[in-house]
């Protein structure tokens, strides 16, 4: 395994404007992945606790790391709208990372409402080129989630990595199974965790670690 390179911040174009980001990467990368933040209407970011572990345990597989602040936040253009213009940013973004790193191998990560546009990124890129080849969810926003919010969230691909906490007081465990149980889709419950999994980040490494080997 190669050593980390610094986190580099970096500017990308977007659809509609400047998309804020930041990159974490071995010296020599053997894949790309991409990690999106919580809610962004909620405090969510692209230095959310969730999308930094997620965005380490990817880089120490391997992976170049980007990890992009949806529209509204940072130095990102443009306001939020609910997923759909979200998704357009984040195969962007992967298109960019694409021209720097070549084909690689394909991984998405996200937490959250970044969860769900994580599964409408991997539902686009499905039959193409570049496939996504590990997937790993966190708090998935699916069904009727707190602040009366709702998502209609994507199938994904038979093995992608689902974790969720058993007090989930966000996003109910109930809601990821009934959206799990129709695809037969094994989740991984973290007992005590809260949404935030609020000291057991370790764990999501842990379990990352023991289900992915390295590149």
């Amino acid at each position: 395994m190669t050593r980390p390179l610094p986190t580099q911040s970096v500017l990308l174009r977007g659809p509609d404007g400047a998309i804020d980001a930041l990159i974490d990467a071995p010296e020599t990368a053997r894949g790309i992945a991409l990690v999106c933040h919580p809610h962004p209407l909620f405090g969510g970011a692209n230095t959310n606790k969730i999308a930094h572990t997620l965005a380490r345990s990817l880089r120490d597989l391997g992976y170049a790391v980007i990890r992009p602040n949806f529209r509204g936040v940072g130095k990102s253009d443009g306001v939020h709208d609910h997923g759909t213009a979200e998704t357009e940013d984040m195969l962007s973004v992967l298109a960019w990372a694409q021209s720097r790193w070549g084909s690689l191998p394909l991984a998405l990560g996200g937490f959250s409402f970044g969860a769900f546009v994580q599964t409408r990124v991997a539902e686009r890129l499905a039959g193409g080129v570049t496939p996504v080849q590990r997937m790993v969810l966190v708090g998935t926003a699916t069904g009727e989630v707190s602040g009366a919010r709702s998502y209609t969230t994507s199938p994904v691909p038979k093995d992608t990595l689902v974790i969720h906490g058993e007090q989930d007081e966000t996003v109910a465990l109930a809601n990821v199974l009934d959206w799990a149980r129709l695809q037969e889709l094994p989740v991984v419950v973290v007992p005590g965790a809260d949404h935030f999994f609020h000291g057991k980040l370790h764990l999501i490494r842990d379990i990352i670690a023991r289900n992915w080997a390295p590149l």
